[in-house]
């Protein structure tokens, strides 16, 4: 079958790698793609935000399904105009509706249906620019750190944790009045700080049955002991060691069962991914947030764990059938090790070549910011590339990848070296 794959980062080049490992897939296209998915598939310079572009290509290539990467277009609903175009509703979309997708376009939405649907989560409250100074007083009542999180989409940087009262009043005023976050924080949610050590879980979901995938733990911050500023990501690992069986029952009986549930009682069309951030407090799981797509690089580390055909799933949730979908997954330790551009979370260049991709050997590279120049791969982005391997232990996965970082190379190239340093 014909697969259009929307996106650009190592997520979309993770499933990628994935998709063509099926039988089903006989031709995958990806819009706009990276110079990592264009060595695999057909990268095609479509904007994932242009549904008129993208419904004129499906129909001239016959696209058979559509597995949307990022969370811009899901959210915008790029799967009620495929349902409600009649050239184009019989194509399945891997993908929540619209309103599924305030689950992660919204911070508010998604507070209001964890406290509606009594999920455990973090105590909060909203504010706009009109009730600032309401907002300033409800951080009084807080015990700090303050969490302050942009209402709306902002590129994984719209949420603040800070120890200081006078500087998180601060930082609200920034972001609702003189717009920080631009409109992504004209709503901010304050919430109660959480202390405890955050893991993610994802979800595959029919709407109404569900399977769950590999746990994932992510290392957000640009500097060694998780120190500096939030990043898209520096690293990760699968599976989660502290996510014994009893923490795992926990977490699918009081998190991701009520979820599902409350997917139906809303009436919320929901065929994709859920990925759940948590906290586990003293044992116990909280939900911190909601994303409506696989997490990146979490997706470097959980993709290549299942075993099963990840097309077949697709098609399993675009036909109900994954109650009947037997998922196996490897039972080995899986690491990535992001590689970003000098500067980055904040001003980097783009254009650096890189070298050394063709001399990695036992993991595998997915392109995160990548694109092809002049025949030579250059970076694209401020993450470059996710070095993944595995092993029968985190020790001997995390070796084999800086290993291999070590034979690459490009212009202020920089990577943590102590991903997983808090796994042993």
């Amino acid at each position: 079958m014909t697969i259009l794959l929307l996106g650009s980062g190592g997520r979309e080049h993770a499933l990628a790698w994935k998709m063509l490992q099926s039988p089903l897939c006989t031709k995958l296209f990806v819009a706009p793609g990276n110079a990592g998915t264009e060595s695999i598939a057909i990268n095609v310079a479509i904007n994932p935000m242009d549904f008129d572009a993208i419904k004129a290509f499906a129909i001239q290539e016959k696209v058979e399904l559509v597995v949307v990467g990022p969370e811009d277009p899901l959210v915008k609903g790029i799967f009620d105009f495929f349902q409600n175009d009649e050239t184009l509703q019989h194509i399945p979309v891997i993908g929540p509706s619209k309103k599924g997708a305030q689950l992660e376009g919204s911070k508010e939405f998604a507070k209001e249906f964890l406290v509606r649907h009594n999920i455990p989560t973090a105590a909060y409250d909203s504010f706009t620019a009109e009730t600032v100074e309401e907002g300033c007083a409800f951080l009084e009542t807080l015990q700090p750190p303050y969490v302050l999180k942009a209402d709306g989409l902002a590129a994984g940087k719209g949420v603040l944790i800070i120890a200081d009262l006078a500087e998180a009043k601060e930082e609200l005023r920034s972001m609702l009045v003189d717009e920080k976050f631009g409109s992504a924080s004209s709503k901010v949610v304050i919430e109660q700080f959480l202390d405890g050590i955050e893991l993610s879980c994802f979800v595959l979901t029919d709407g109404r049955n569900y399977k769950i995938l590999p746990t994932a733990k992510d290392y957000k911050r640009i500097g060694e002991g998780d120190t500096g500023l939030n990043t898209g990501g520096m690293g990760a690992v699968s599976p989660v060691p502290f996510a014994d069986a009893v923490l795992l029952e926990k977490i699918e009986n009081r998190i991701v069962k009520p979820t599902i549930e409350g997917l139906q009682k809303d009436d919320i069309q929901y065929k994709g991914f859920v990925f759940i951030g948590l906290i586990n407090v003293k044992g116990e799981p909280i939900v911190i947030e909601y994303n409506v797509r696989m997490g990146d690089p979490e997706t470097e580390v959980v993709i290549p764990r299942l075993k099963s055909d990840l097309v077949a799933l697709f098609l399993a949730v675009s036909g109900h059938q994954l109650e009947e979908f037997p998922l196996e997954i490897d039972e080995r330790s899986a690491t990535t090790i992001m590689v970003v551009s000098g500067g980055y979370p904040e001003d980097y260049e783009k254009g650096k070549v890189i070298t050394g991709i063709e001399s990695i050997e036992d993991s595998i590279v997915f392109h995160a910011g990548t694109k092809t120049e002049n025949g030579q791969v250059v970076s694209n982005g401020g993450r470059v590339l996710a070095i993944t391997s595995f092993g029968d232990g985190f020790d001997e996965a995390i070796k084999k990848s800086y290993q291999n970082i070590d034979k690459l190379n490009f212009d202020k190239m920089y990577f943590r070296k102590d991903i997983g340093f808090d796994l042993f």
